[in-house]
């Protein structure tokens, strides 16, 4: 039987902007009943729904688990991750029809993430800070899981296009926050490190919103648990992958205090944009067909005389976008621009590579850095995609690994976030980490998983971040192809669409 604590829902209150047209959200004072209506972009008749959510309850592992103190590593202790990164993931029914006790997904993944914490137990524990030195640490408390249920009445996920170029603010009604505690005796904030909420809808389907803490879990990490979650959910009796932790392999001493923080670029050598500073930011997605790239591809190897053979698809696509983004803001040719590409180190520590199954944070950043009007005038594409490539194979050696570990941990120890300025174009790519199920699902009647979508409203917390995301499986045409997910302020965004609208269109100009 499961173990659960209840909590009441909270009441809100919003009104989304999209595209300057207004989708509204009102309440009830005195329920958690949402009635949204939304303008999503190519989709302008999104019908009116009521979302009516749950009180939110603690669901704890359904088997006794360990309990104790987990430390982190270096990279996961970095001031940066200290954030909720938030998805969700979007599941289609075969056949319409209603949900009975015995197949209502809410039950069934509620059931599969009580067995999924025997394995993952310190994600049903509180995630705080060490009052010694500051550093994150897990209490494995088994306190369980926040878990909230809600249902769209009369709405079907085809209605939303099964949440394919969503609004960001709609999006955000299908996962929550919860709040921490703080510790009286500390002072130090205790808070969960995931949440999930199951969205129910009138045609079968359902939506899974996940949000979890980036400072105990990386991309991969967190694709490695919602795999396990939607096994277990499936049927399974454990997870294809078993989960380690072995935090401790990449955490770095204190022998390195006395070295002096060397960064890659000074903050007063950085491009400045007129656009900054500001708050008024809009997130787009964009979406890159595989002929695009292709062409691009094509293009740019052409271009080189040096023998390359290929290109991938991140290093043509990040090039561009790189470009794009300083053409968009509009930087200045005399300052120094930077891209950074997230790079896995899980099988690149030579002869100890990490384990099968470790879902800590586990990459490091492969650095270009250019003058701005190198970037935007002198240099052709396929150049830039050429620093990328070999920025990519030195990030790979492991001398650079243990360095980028110790920048790590200076940045905790003197508390160092990287402000956003829009000179830096930081590029995370999610197409591989296998959050798209492939294979077909059996929960609560659905059948397949269609779509998933980053919520950029807290990944974003820094605008210079780029994510590359797969096409949902909702266009079978679009397999292969690329979404683009940037944040910029809006007065730049309109230049941002005008670049990748002449990627697209094949634009001579594009590759030039």
């Amino acid at each position: 039987m499961l173990d659960m604590t209840t909590y009441r829902a909270r009441p809100l209150l919003a009104i989304v902007l999209y595209n300057e047209k207004p989708c509204h959200i009102s309440v009830s004072p005195k329920s958690s009943t949402f009635a949204l209506t939304s303008s999503m972009a190519n989709h302008q008749n999104t019908p009116f729904f009521l979302l009516d959510r749950k009180d939110v309850v603690l669901v704890k592992p359904s088997k006794p688990t360990p309990s104790g103190v987990l430390s982190l590593s270096s990279i996961d202790n970095s001031p940066t991750h200290e954030c909720v990164c938030q998805t969700v993931h979007v599941f289609r029914s075969k056949v319409e029809s209603a949900y009975y006790d015995d197949d209502d997904p809410a039950c069934v993944i509620r059931e599969a993430l009580s067995q999924a914490l025997v394995y993952y137990y310190p994600l049903a524990g509180k995630l705080n800070k060490r009052s010694d030195d500051g550093k994150l640490q897990i209490n494995c408390t088994a306190d369980g899981v926040p878990f909230l249920v809600a249902t769209a009445n009369n709405c079907q996920l085809s209605s939303l296009h099964y949440l394919d170029g969503i609004d960001p603010q709609l999006a955000k009604q299908f996962v929550f926050d919860f709040p921490c505690d703080q510790d009286h005796d500390s002072g130090n904030y205790n808070y969960h490190p995931l949440l999930l909420q199951v969205t129910k809808f009138s045609c079968g389907g359902f939506t899974i919103g996940m949000g979890l803490s980036h400072s105990v879990c990386d991309g991969s990490g967190a694709a490695q648990f919602f795999r396990a979650l939607i096994e277990l959910a499936s049927g399974k009796s454990e997870p294809s992958v078993k989960p380690v932790w072995e935090r401790e392999r990449l955490i770095v001493g204190t022998s390195t205090d006395d070295q002096p923080l060397q960064l890659f670029v000074d903050k007063p050598c950085l491009a400045i944009s007129p656009y900054f500073p500001t708050t008024d930011i809009l997130h787009g997605c964009f979406y890159v067909s595989s002929e695009s790239i292709e062409t691009l591809k094509t293009s740019l190897t052409k271009e080189c005389a040096d023998g390359i053979s290929c290109f991938t698809t991140v290093e043509v696509l990040g090039a561009y976008v790189w470009r794009s983004r300083f053409r968009a803001l509009k930087l200045n040719s005399d300052g120094k621009t930077v891209f950074s590409l997230a790079v896995g180190i899980r099988n690149r520590l030579n002869s100890s590579p990490l384990p099968d199954g470790y879902y800590g944070n586990a990459f490091v950043s492969a650095n270009v850095v250019l003058m701005g009007g190198e970037l935007n005038e002198v240099l052709p594409l396929s150049k830039v995609a050429k620093l990328i490539k070999e920025s990519k194979k030195v990030a790979s050696n492991r001398e650079y690994i243990m360095n980028s570990l110790v920048i790590f941990e200076k940045f905790r120890r003197l508390n160092i976030k990287m402000e956003a300025c829009g000179a830096s174009t930081i590029l995370t790519d999610w197409r591989q980490l296998g959050f798209l199920q492939e294979e077909e699902v059996d929960i609560g009647g659905a059948k397949e998983e269609v779509n998933f979508i980053a919520v950029p409203l807290n990944i974003f917390v820094n605008v210079d971040l780029c994510l590359f995301l797969p096409p949902s499986k909702v266009d079978p045409s679009t397999k292969g192809g690329v979404r683009v997910l940037v944040s910029l302020p809006r007065a730049a965004m309109a230049k941002f669409q005008e670049e990748m609208d002449a990627l697209k269109l094949g634009d001579d100009g594009a590759c030039a």
